[in-house]
């Protein structure tokens, strides 16, 4: 009954993937640019190339969202995967990770379409560890509450989608609202994907030598922590990019405002 229970579960997360797939295929082919047509007359001015880009954040931007707070939901409310958090109940984080494959997925097919305009090896690096142990959690349903503390990073993206908006729309670098939006941009970075890396790796080490650990075997014990490893160095290396651009920012702000006051 249980395994019955499992592959019927399985099902079920490999057609959210491929829902997830179409849906977030859609809103990039129709519903953005119908909308940002209708709302933006600066995205009516673009070239097809950023229109292109423009209508990717826009849907990365609503994975993004969704995604993550779904996450939280799962952190405050899931108490089966709060008290165990390597063979605790799945099914809701199945669910959250099943939409994030999806729109992986989506993603990774788009990147390659558009590689001129916007691949990025990074990405697909990203794409690829993230799959790679995502598979484990949608076949196998095993450590859901990692899976799922995983997508809390997903709640910087808007921040970082809207710095791009802001540089298509031409608003000044130095004025207030990216100067906002970039401070909350390296805030929100920091506490959600580096912060949260000793609590991470403390709860990771917790298991290790456990019943619990030892019943996973060696494919998922594998892809847990290289994925783990690979998308933490990915995430310092984008937080070293985001330090170093809101620097510049301030910097060139500073300097327009002392320039200002010397005329003055």
């Amino acid at each position: 009954m249980a395994a019955q229970e499992m592959d019927d579960s399985t099902r079920i997360s490999y057609s959210v993937v491929a829902g997830s797939f179409m849906v977030f295929q859609f809103l990039f082919s129709a519903v953005s640019p119908h909308l940002s047509s209708s709302f933006s007359q600066r995205y009516r001015e673009l070239p097809a190339g950023k229109k292109c880009e423009w209508d990717s954040r826009c849907v990365s931007t609503s994975h993004a969202l969704i995604v993550g707070s779904f996450c939280l939901y799962i952190l405050a409310f899931d108490e089966k995967v709060n008290a165990d958090p390597v063979w605790g109940d799945p099914r809701l984080v199945k669910m959250n990770v099943a939409i994030t494959c999806g729109y992986l997925l989506y993603d990774i097919l788009l990147l390659a379409r558009y590689w001129k305009l916007m691949g990025d090896a990074y990405f697909i690096c990203h794409h690829l560890a993230v799959l790679y142990a995502y598979g484990y959690v949608l076949n196998r349903g095993v450590l859901p509450y990692f899976a799922n503390f995983r997508l809390i990073s997903e709640l910087s993206t808007p921040f970082v989608n809207q710095r791009w908006f802001f540089d298509a729309t031409g608003q000044p670098r130095s004025s207030w609202p990216v100067l906002l939006n970039g401070f909350a941009m390296v805030t929100v970075f920091f506490l959600v994907r580096i912060a949260v890396i000793p609590r991470y790796y403390g709860e990771v080490f917790a298991t290790f030598g456990t019943e619990a650990f030892e019943k996973l075997g060696r494919g998922p014990q594998v892809a847990w922590i290289i994925s783990s490893v690979v998308l933490d160095i990915l995430n310092f290396l984008w937080m070293y990019k985001i330090l170093r651009g809101f620097y510049r920012v301030l910097s060139r702000a500073s300097w327009k405002k002392a320039q200002t006051r010397h005329a003055d």
